[in-house]
């Protein structure tokens, strides 16, 4: 049986639609979703979300974080950013690595917040680099 995804993004739904499995970007690791998953929810980091027919990879999606609700039926992506792995760019990957990176030498360290979001940013923009690469 299928498990419902949809993808959200802060402007609009993105996806709506049943999928065989979705291997998600969760902060622990690559988590992969069935029909029957115990309910969680999860923080994403920045990677990739592989949906799947059957036992192929049908569409690739970039997130940038977010997080992620799983339920037994249903796994709902709520992203801060999503694009089609088709259309991302390694040079604006590199662009926004180069700025998260400016920004953390620049940034107060004994702020841990700030320091802790300058580090999101570094592994997002890393992960958009190497997922354009693929």
């Amino acid at each position: 049986m299928p498990v419902a995804l949809e993808i959200v993004s802060p402007s609009k739904l993105v996806l709506s639609r049943p999928v065989d499995m979705v291997v998600i970007p969760a902060e622990e690791g690559d988590m992969g979703v069935l029909e029957g998953h115990t309910p969680m929810i999860v923080m994403l980091r920045g990677g990739a979300i592989s949906l799947y027919a059957g036992e192929q990879v049908s569409e690739r999606l970039f997130v940038a974080g977010g997080f992620a609700e799983v339920t037994q039926e249903r796994c709902t992506v709520l992203a801060t950013e999503v694009v089609p792995v088709a259309e991302l760019r390694r040079a604006e990957g590199e662009r926004r690595l180069a700025e998260a990176e400016a920004d953390y030498e620049a940034a107060d360290k004994s702020d841990v917040a700030v320091e802790d979001g300058l580090l999101v940013r570094i592994q997002s923009a890393r992960a958009m680099v190497e997922t354009a690469e693929a």
